[in-house]
């Protein structure tokens, strides 16, 4: 029996290319789920500056809400527990998947199964909202690049979502 369960990519390895929007599996991230009553504590054990407004992007780190942040770092960082701490540090890298949409198209395709209006989202935000009805996490990477954190088990389907609305 093996020791370690070494997860696969649920996603094809080739991009899909459309008229104005590429649609591609992002590389290897590591992940985190970060909570803390007090944002400035969880800054301090994890040794990265947070997001100070709900939405903002910094470091790799999206406020998700006044004590909630999910971290998408190069892959291979871990960061500390923060034992002893009133903190929460999760790592969880295999839960989800990252899908990157970019091009001239790129918010006019996630817009058409999401309720928010991503053209007017500005370059370093992010959100947590929904595609359809799967919960995705969108982060604006650039004018036209977004990055889609979606849960493992709903990347097929999000990725057939969004190449049958390309």
């Amino acid at each position: 029996m093996p020791d370690a369960v070494i997860p696969t990519s649920p996603l094809p390895a080739v991009p899909f290319v459309g008229e104005g929007v590429t649609v591609a599996a992002a590389g290897e991230l590591s992940r985190f789920s970060l909570r803390a009553r007090d944002p400035a504590r969880l800054a301090a054990v994890i040794g990265r500056a947070l997001p100070e407004r709900v939405g903002d992007v910094a470091d790799g780190i999206v406020r998700l809400g006044p004590d909630e942040f999910h971290a998408l770092l190069p892959a291979g960082t871990d960061l500390p527990l923060g034992e002893g701490e009133r903190v929460s540090i999760v790592e969880v890298s295999n839960r989800s998947v990252g899908i990157v949409v970019s091009g001239p198209r790129a918010a006019e395709l996630l817009m058409a199964g999401c309720p928010l209006d991503l053209a007017q989202m500005t370059v370093g935000r992010g959100t947590r909202t929904i595609f359809e009805t799967t919960e995705v996490i969108i982060i604006r990477q650039g004018d036209a690049q977004f990055h889609v954190e979606v849960w493992r088990s709903f990347a097929p389907w999000l990725w057939e979502a969004l190449i049958h609305s390309a």
